[in-house]
């Protein structure tokens, strides 16, 4: 599934050649992807001027005077912008047609989803969509930090790599990025959250920061289905120091990288530099 960096990576490629953009039209292929797309997207979208392209958590919000578009890519979703004659393929669901300016030609952004989890929603002016409104702090922002970790920790028995991936504790730390950040934290992840010392905390969420913004610079992390934008691959998978890395030598310690299952997730880490 695309995580933090993957989604952040598609918003910073778009951007450019949506926003300010007039909306022309709007082909859905099909009714519904994990839920039914709403009425709204048909109806209100043509004709408006995207004004902004926003990412919260893992979801992206194309920002229009008359309400917004909301769109999570799933485990398999990509968006891209093409000509408008670009073959259609089967998983290609969604085409949002853009005008022609005097510096770009005409564009469609294009929602691939082989395995239909994403979504295409609408969020009217002036209100926060009930996918978004329980959501805690983005994790490149100062509202994120150890303090913040370290009260909202207090009286958890839960693993504290199940915390540090809970939305309402921080948003889009996925599974790639917190066994990546508890190993350059030194932190086993199957630890009691509540058990975590403040300082321990404080070192965690410095590693998470330093890590997603690595990995935006890096252009995310490719391991299966995710692609860029313009089609190119991410490059921070191969920066992974534990992830997917069950039985090879730790490249700190040279210790065999462990796996566990937490939360029905895989978790790797190493038993000698995580305490």
């Amino acid at each position: 599934m695309p995580e933090l960096p993957e989604v952040e990576t598609t918003r910073r490629g778009i951007a450019p050649y949506v926003v300010g953009r007039r909306v022309t039209g709007v082909i859905l292929r099909r009714p519904d992807l994990r839920w039914p797309i709403p009425p709204e997207i048909g109806a209100l979208l043509p004709g408006q001027r995207i004004d902004a392209v926003e990412r919260r958590a893992k979801y992206l919000l194309l920002h229009t005077a008359a309400g917004s578009v909301l769109l999570h890519l799933g485990m398999t979703g990509v968006l891209r912008v093409l000509p408008p004659d670009a073959p259609v393929g089967r998983h290609d669901h969604v085409d949002i047609a853009l005008e022609r300016t005097s510096t770009q030609a005409p564009r469609i952004l294009r929602f691939t989803d082989p395995r239909r989890f994403g979504c295409l929603l609408w969020q009217p002016p002036d209100t926060i969509h009930e996918l978004l409104a329980k959501l805690g702090p983005e994790p490149l922002t100062d509202a994120f930090d150890g303090d913040l970790l370290w009260h909202r920790s207090r009286g958890r028995t839960a693993a504290v790599k199940l915390f540090l991936m809970d939305n309402a504790v921080v948003v889009g730390v996925g599974n790639i990025y917190a066994s990546e950040a508890l190993f350059r934290a030194g932190i086993d992840p199957r630890k009691p959250a509540g058990s975590l010392s403040r300082a321990r905390y404080a070192r965690l969420a410095a590693e998470v920061k330093h890590l997603l913004a690595w990995a935006i610079e890096r252009g995310g992390t490719t391991l299966r289905d995710f692609l860029a934008p313009d089609g190119a691959p991410g490059y921070f998978f191969r920066e992974l120091m534990v992830y997917g890395r069950a039985g090879e030598p730790c490249h700190v310690c040279g210790t065999a990288i462990r796996q566990v299952v937490l939360g029905q997730r895989s978790t790797f880490w190493c038993p000698r530099c995580q305490r």
